[in-house]
Order: C-alpha cells, then structure tokens, then sequence
C-alpha cells in the first residue's frame, strides 16, 4: 500500500516537473508579442559570403551596360538606316525605354527594401505613365552625349592636323555608355539636391508655424 502511494507521489512531481517546464517552452515559442524586424536586419545575420558589392557600383554598372547596349542597337544597328531627324527620334525613344522598362525596372528589382534605389533614378515612381517622362529624358541625354562627342572632336581637331571635316572620336557602345551613365547621374545629383533643399525649407516653414 505505501509502495503505490510513493510510486504516485513520484508520478505527481513528475507531471508537475513536466508541466512546468513545458509551461517554459511555450512561453520561448510564443512570438505573438514579438516585435517585428525588418528584413534588412535579419539579412545582417545570415549566413554566406560577407563580402557585397557596394549599391552605387551595381547602379554605375547597370546604367553603362545598358547605355552601351542602346548605342550598339539603336545607334549602330540602325543608324544607316536614318537621316539626322530620325536618328534624333528614334535614339531619344530608345534610350528613354532603356531607361524606363530596363534600367529603373533592374533598380527596382534590386534594391534591398522598397525604395532604396529611388534616389538613383530621376522618375522612380512605378507608374505606368513613367516611360513618357523618360522618352523627352532621352532625348535630353542624347543631346547632351552627341553634344559631348562634338565638342571632343572639335578639341581634337583645333590641337592636330587632322582633316576638320574628319571625325577621330567616332560613337561607339563603351564610351557611350560611360556618358549615358555619367550625365544621368549628374541629372539625378541635381534633382536630389533641389529635393532636399526643398524638403529642408518646408521643415524650416513648418518650425516656424
């Protein structure tokens, strides 16, 4: 008789011991008062290779690669095809989709949270209206890059002998896309910095209110 009560005993603490720290368990698993962390953080964490490549090289990158690539077709690949008028229209609608359905598209696609790359981009809104904005953009870049090249030969031309009808810096992808590159990110520089000028004006205004 004393035999049973004692094996009951043990099972009783037992189940308590049990119980209690199942009770323990249940609180660590229990994450519905946890607070939320964003993904960017969790990132910071995982496991792999701890060696990332800095966001504005993947921006230069993309931006000269596909500045190149709209040089070697649009330029290149119909350029014989063209008069003077046309190569205008046709290059400034080819570089204004490059920039709208590929460049900012590939941005978009990349950024690690949304909106990080929006101050890489001139029109970073995700409207469908964008690829009208970065046509007339287009053709502002392709002034300014067929300008750059004019304004290089005419230097090459004044310091040398060489025929002033000659063109010795002739339009090809890689130094295309190195001047795509750079004069869209000057125009992004110059709208960045008005935004913020801007935006701190407002603050100022409102402190004053």
């Amino acid at each position: 008789m004393k035999k049973n009560k004692k094996n009951k005993t043990v099972d009783k603490n037992a189940a308590d011991y049990y119980k209690l720290k199942t009770g323990a368990v249940d609180k660590l698993v229990d994450t519905s008062n946890a607070p939320v962390v964003p993904d960017k953080e969790i990132k910071k964490y995982k496991s792999g290779n701890k060696f990332k490549i800095p966001q504005w090289l993947k921006v230069v990158f993309i931006k000269f690669w596909f500045g190149g690539a709209a040089c070697f077709f649009f330029i290149w690949g119909l350029g014989m095809y063209l008069d003077d008028l046309s190569s205008i229209i046709v290059n400034s609608l080819g570089l204004g989709m490059v920039t709208d359905i590929f460049v900012n598209h590939i941005l978009h696609f990349l950024e690690p949270e949304k909106g990080d790359f929006d101050k890489w981009m001139l029109f970073p809104f995700r409207k469908w209206w964008t690829i009208f904005l970065n046509v007339l953009y287009g053709a502002l870049l392709f002034f300014c890059i067929m300008n750059t090249y004019d304004f290089i030969n005419r230097i090459i031309i004044m310091n040398s002998d060489i025929d002033p009808e000659s063109v010795p810096l002739g339009v090809e992808p890689l130094l295309f896309g190195l001047f795509y590159m750079g004069f869209d990110m000057l125009f992004v520089l110059i709208k960045n910095t008005f935004v913020k000028i801007f935006r701190d004006a407002n603050k100022k205004a409102s402190g004053l209110k």
